[in-house]
């Protein structure tokens, strides 16, 4: 049988020292697609706004939707939820 070690034995591997601290880092560098929102068939419905997991659609003052990629992934996910079609994912050149 192996002896795990107790958690107040094992190593802190990371520690969250000042909330909200992810939006000073880049998480979506390594995506190989980004989504491009065709404005004009738009319908601003903000489904994409409501599934992306990691908060990169923007709504502007107007309530139009853009991308903001400093964390996307290229998940995807905005436009598999688009109603209209609107949000294609295309080769991230750069």
């Amino acid at each position: 049988m192996v002896n795990l070690a107790d958690y107040k034995e094992m190593i802190i591997g990371s520690r969250v020292i000042e909330p909200g601290n992810s939006e000073k880092f880049r998480t979506g560098d390594w995506r190989s697609q980004v989504p491009v929102i065709d404005k004009s068939i738009c319908i601003s419905c903000l489904s994409c706004w409501i599934d992306c997991p990691d908060n990169c659609i923007v709504v502007d003052e107007d309530g139009l939707v853009d991308v903001k990629t400093t964390h996307c992934k290229g998940c995807g996910i905005c436009s598999q939820v688009c109603p209209k079609d609107a949000i294609t994912m295309k080769e991230d050149i750069a």
